[in-house]
């Protein structure tokens, strides 16, 4: 019994981290601070990242001009990336922080809808990365970088 209990804890977060993989790779439906209905399906044939950010977060702050380069480089041919803030206070802050960092690609406001179409997580930041058919191929908590990226764009073609 006793070792029944240390394996099922050994067990628990492969399981949980299996679990959110499948749940996440179903769809989401969301939409940005501009209004913009953004739906996983519409995305077919391009690479879709999801970025969870926060505005206080300093490796969150460090990847985003990765992010937009990444953005402004392929959004027309095979990447679209979606940043969603969570743990603001408001709005207006959002879009603040936005200019200043000359965010070009949507961002959601993020709550515990999204964090149940996507994927839970209590990392900051943290990506989803999508393929072309759609699925969830990769879950990197932690900065991304643009050559990080390109590196799975590459290798998953």
């Amino acid at each position: 019994m006793r070792y029944k209990k240390l394996f099922l804890l050994l067990l628990m977060p492969l399981l949980f981290s299996l679990h959110s993989i499948a749940f996440a790779a179903n769809s989401f439906d969301l939409k940005d601070m501009a209004g913009k209905k953004h739906v996983l399906s519409q995305y077919k044939g391009k690479w879709v990242v999801v970025n969870y950010w926060a505005t206080w977060c300093p490796p969150c702050l460090e990847e985003v001009p990765d992010l937009v380069a990444l953005y402004d480089s392929r959004k027309n041919k095979d990447v679209m990336v979606i940043g969603v803030a969570f743990d603001y206070q408001n709005a207006k802050e959002v879009s603040q922080y936005v200019d200043d960092m000359l965010m070009s690609y949507p961002i959601v406001l993020g709550d515990d809808d999204t964090m149940r179409q996507i994927g839970f997580t209590d990392v900051l930041p943290t990506s989803y990365i999508y393929n072309p058919r759609g699925d969830l191929i990769k879950i990197k908590h932690g900065l991304v970088t643009k050559q990080y990226l390109d590196s799975i764009l590459v290798r998953e073609k």
